[in-house]
């Protein structure tokens, strides 16, 4: 049976730490976490303020401490407002020391069609979470429906309700979790069952659910200490929440080159998954970077342009509007004499499917997303493209719609996006002013007079650079290394770089460090 490989690759740097998921070696997901900027990520939890309440939008302005105030709809105040409320103002005032719901009395629930200026005051305190970081121009959009999400389950406060994932098929497996999961679930907090706890053990589930009681009573801590506003209880950090959510078990290996973060994601799994630890790996080697070696910088260079090219020729243009995103599906200039025009639109179709659904993914894309494939006249090969999509867009989390082809062969999608959109800069600037690229001649003067400096000083050199510039060093006989070494005694190795920009190049010793 094929299995898939996937690995993940993690890269820290001064300014920010960079995720790549590989699917067998091919990039489907890039996060980054920076370190400076924003505070608010999808999932941490605020005590806010709230600023005012618009009866006309039904909905009220929060201060979060942000300098654009966060928006929550009456829609998403949740059931059991009244309850969280009083709770959040007891437990402030150290009144209450139980965090447990369980001898907590609940208040009415609130009407589901109500006013939010019936429910919410100017400078009232509230407990919030946010649903969606800051994008553009808009502050962070919230919610106070708390939920804490842990690997197997989520658990809602101030709820009974127990649910679990409709990815889950079996309905004996649906009917064996609901049944463990009210025979350990705590009073006064819902649970939802996630699709990764599909075949796991009572005793797997209920750790994960202590683990998330106990971070809600360490939040609950914090509260009587806390200003308003301000942050509660943060995300995990970035690797392990990318954990949480989409390690399973085809994971083959996780690459990391740097050792706090390599301890951190260890500790982790050995939490979760304690029999993949050994998956951990530290990447140490000073020659090359760990996204040169997994060829990451290429394929970032590669797929974030407008245009994406695919097998066989065919490729994609992808272009953005302020109210959609328009994909249009290119066949290039081949011609398959063995296939008709219909067998050749449907291979492309199909190529371009599984292309859209990576770079839905790998962008982050959301809103209203419209594809041009090329046109088929047969109703089956339509059919069989759209649930081909469908398939291929079954591994994404974003919560998304597609719809049937129209009569002109377009489908819409659409995409929830939580996050700001990656948007990687993927042309260089022409280094001639006339727009012309001519060999790199400017530039190898250059390195060469700064190794006739370094040389004298350094036994052993390795020069990084653009590939195309290392090619050109490399090239012809005598190539220009060949000169260096009959002049200077001394052997240079050259590594390319796809990181570089078209004039970048470094010196680096053979410790690995760089010689200024």
């Amino acid at each position: 049976m094929y299995s898939v490989n996937k690995e993940l690759i993690i890269r820290s740097g001064s300014e920010a730490v960079d995720f790549a998921l590989l699917k067998d070696g091919k990039l489907i997901e890039l996060h980054k976490e920076e370190e400076q900027g924003t505070n608010f990520s999808v999932g941490d939890i605020f005590i806010a303020k709230i600023r005012k309440p618009v009866a006309g939008l039904n909905a009220a302005f929060v201060n979060l401490g942000y300098e654009k105030d966060a928006f929550l709809h009456y829609h998403d105040l949740g059931p059991n407002l009244p309850s969280l409320m009083k709770f959040i103002k007891l437990v402030s005032a150290g009144k209450l020391k139980d965090y447990s719901l369980k001898n907590f009395p609940f208040e009415a629930e609130i009407d589901k069609d109500g006013v939010i200026t019936d429910i919410l005051n100017a400078n009232q305190s509230v407990l919030v979470q946010v649903v969606k970081e800051p994008i553009s121009t808009k502050g962070p959009r919230i919610s106070s429906e708390i939920s804490l999400a842990g690997r197997y389950v989520v658990l809602v406060p101030f709820s009974d309700r127990v649910s679990i994932s409709q990815k889950i098929d079996s309905k004996e497996e649906k009917d064996r979790l609901k049944r463990l999961v009210q025979s350990i679930k705590p009073k006064g907090f819902g649970v939802i069952v996630r699709t990764v706890a599909e075949g796991k053990k009572v005793a797997e589930i209920d750790k994960d659910l202590q683990l998330l009681l106990e971070r809600w009573s360490a939040m609950c801590k914090r509260l009587q200490t806390a200003h308003h506003p301000s942050k509660v209880l943060g995300e995990l950090n970035k690797a392990s929440s990318i954990l949480r959510d989409v390690f399973n078990d085809t994971f083959s290996s996780i690459h990391i080159d740097d050792e706090e973060l390599f301890i951190q994601t260890k500790d982790y799994l050995q939490e979760i998954a304690p029999d993949k630890v050994s998956i951990v790996k530290h990447y140490q080697s000073k020659d090359l970077p760990l996204f040169e070696k997994y060829h990451i910088e290429r394929q970032i260079k590669t797929s974030f342009g407008k245009t994406v090219s695919m097998s066989k020729g065919a490729y994609l243009i992808i272009e953005h509007t302020e109210a959609l995103h328009v994909i249009d599906v290119n066949s290039g200039n081949r011609s398959n004499k063995a296939l008709s025009q219909e067998d050749t639109a449907l291979e492309v179709n199909m190529i371009a499917a599984a292309e859209i659904a990576r770079q839905l993914r790998l962008r982050d894309m959301g809103g209203i997303i419209v594809v041009d494939f090329i046109d088929m006249q047969n109703a089956d090969n339509r059919k069989k493209l759209y649930d081909f999509l469908k398939e291929e867009m079954s591994d994404d989390k974003a919560k998304h719609k597609i719809l049937p082809p129209s009569k002109f062969g377009l489908i819409q999608i659409t995409r929830q996006r939580v996050r700001p959109e990656v948007n990687i800069k993927t042309r260089e600037e022409d280094p001639n002013e006339d727009g012309k690229i001519e060999a790199p001649i400017l530039i190898i003067d250059k390195i060469t007079a700064d190794l006739e400096r370094i040389i004298k000083v350094h036994k052993k050199v390795v020069l990084n650079t653009h590939p195309f510039v290392a090619a050109y060093l490399e090239k012809g006989f005598p190539s220009i290394r060949s000169k260096w070494f009959f002049e200077h005694k001394k052997w240079v190795k050259i590594i390319p770089r796809d990181a570089y920009t078209y004039l970048e190049y470094h010196f680096f010793d053979k410790q690995g460090n760089q010689i200024k």
